[in-house]
């Protein structure tokens, strides 16, 4: 393996009460349901269809809703929060010879703030999308770019989406169980590996 390609929300930052802010800013200008943070168990079991019918928000408000969200993202002079074991699980990657690079949902902008704030100066690449069911292409378009096979790749993320994305892909995926989604709704999807802490990452990306 050559290169290992994080998520950014919910598997590196820990960004969940600063989307809520900005999400229950729009829900409250636009009639959607507000969701406090108790709410999350219960959400996290739910596809991201079922989630948005429960908040009476259309997906197809996504793209231009993760846009207003980003404004209020922005007003974080840090960027976002990694999570407790983050910053040194990327250093020990990046001294094992691994190539890292990001994928994500959320700003190009925001992410790069957020890692410079840790030192973190050794991401090879950030590639980001609005639309949240697009990782695929993504992934696909960074290893054209720097030539890559499947076996090359390792995809970590918090997410069924981030599975089905990988396996689009045709590359192996790791699902983090501290992120957003619940574990039984990341299982459906078979992901090749689980961590369940920072530390299985590094010893999995060792293994590979």
């Amino acid at each position: 393996m050559k290169y290992i390609i994080f998520d950014f929300d919910g598997t590196l930052a820990n960004s969940l009460e600063l989307f809520l802010a900005g999400y229950n800013d729009l829900a409250a200008k636009e009639g959607y349901r507000e969701v406090k943070i108790e709410d999350m168990e219960f959400l996290s079991k739910m596809s991201i269809p079922d989630r948005c019918r429960h908040l009476n928000f259309p997906m197809r408000n996504i793209p231009l809703a993760a846009t207003k969200i980003y404004r209020s993202l922005r007003k974080s002079e840090k960027g976002l929060p990694l999570y407790e074991g983050m910053e040194e699980m990327l250093n020990q990657l990046h001294q094992q010879g691994l190539k890292i690079a990001i994928i994500s949902s959320n700003a190009t902008d925001i992410i790069s703030r957020s890692l410079d704030a840790h030192q973190i100066d050794y991401i090879e690449d950030i590639l980001c999308s609005r639309h949240i069911f697009s990782k695929d292409k993504l992934m696909k378009k960074l290893m054209n770019k720097y030539k890559l096979q499947a076996e090359d790749v390792l995809y970590v993320g918090d997410e069924e989406r981030d599975i089905v994305a990988s396996k689009k892909a045709g590359i192996k995926v790791a699902w983090v169980a501290w992120g957003y989604d619940d574990e039984a709704i990341a299982l459906k999807a078979s992901p090749d590996f689980i961590a369940r802490q920072p530390e299985d990452i590094v010893k999995m990306a060792a293994s590979l």
